[in-house]
């Protein structure tokens, strides 16, 4: 019951009172995982590991902050394009039991329904999230609403205007978002983007571009987040050692 109120406050913070009210479903959610069990590692950095040690009373209230801002963020870029669409829902459904198994995904619609009817602060939310974690977490947090906005196969003009200021509120680099979006993808320009240089780029600079990304998107930085947010981390890792793969063999080095 506890973690209700304390979310509420913390709601009430973020978004006045339909703030507090969405912060006690929120809240809700996490009394009911911890009537089932201790939930997985949630979503962010040192909060939660519950195998070491309690949560603090402090601990909580970050938590609850974090995980209020990530439904926020979540049903943003949902509704950005003025559709509600099943994929796009599901692969949030699917975040959360891969990330906190012991929450129902009815409960997690239930916070997302609300959400789609209210105004918030999306871009307080954002700068919230960047003084809660560091770089390589918020780049966390910006793939996974990527990956929303892709579910359905497309990002419209909407998605993509949403996802850049959602990017600059947490203090990331426009680039950093296109080589995002670049992942997975195939052709030699998407390659270039994925390394964030461009074509007319020196080896050197290349070179330097590559040990940079793979400092920022090494597993090892997330490993605090759980063990499904470090296996999506060694993914891009993949993809990034595959785009830059692609690149020295056009280049012939």
């Amino acid at each position: 019951m506890m973690i209700k109120w304390l979310s509420g406050l913390v709601g009430w913070q973020i978004g006045g009172p339909i703030g507090a009210v969405l912060g006690y479903l929120v809240g809700s959610l996490l009394d009911n995982a911890a009537e089932g069990g201790a939930p997985g590692r949630p979503f962010y950095e040192g909060v939660g590991d519950n195998s070491q040690q309690p949560q603090s009373n402090a601990d909580s209230v970050t938590g609850n902050r974090f995980l209020f801002i990530v439904v926020v963020l979540a049903s943003a870029v949902i509704k950005a394009d003025g559709r509600i669409m099943h994929s796009e829902m599901e692969y949030v459904r699917r975040f959360f039991r891969q990330n906190f198994p012991n929450i129902a995904t009815e409960e997690v619609d239930t916070v997302l329904k609300q959400l789609f009817n209210q105004q918030i602060d999306l871009r307080g939310c954002a700068q919230e999230a960047a003084t809660l974690l560091n770089p390589s977490s918020c780049l966390s947090l910006l793939d996974f609403l990527v990956g929303i906005a892709r579910a359905d196969g497309h990002i419209s003009k909407e998605e993509l205007d949403l996802l850049r200021q959602i990017a600059a509120d947490l203090r990331l680099n426009p680039k950093e978002l296109d080589s995002l979006m670049g992942l997975g993808e195939n052709t030699l320009e998407e390659a270039y983007r994925v390394l964030e240089v461009s074509p007319t780029a020196s080896d050197d600079e290349l070179r330097k571009a590559y040990k940079k990304l793979v400092l920022k998107h090494h597993p090892d930085r997330v490993a605090s987040l759980g063990e499904n947010v470090r296996r999506r981390a060694e993914e891009k890792l993949q993809q990034i050692n595959a785009a830059y793969d692609a690149v020295c063999k056009s280049r012939g080095i």
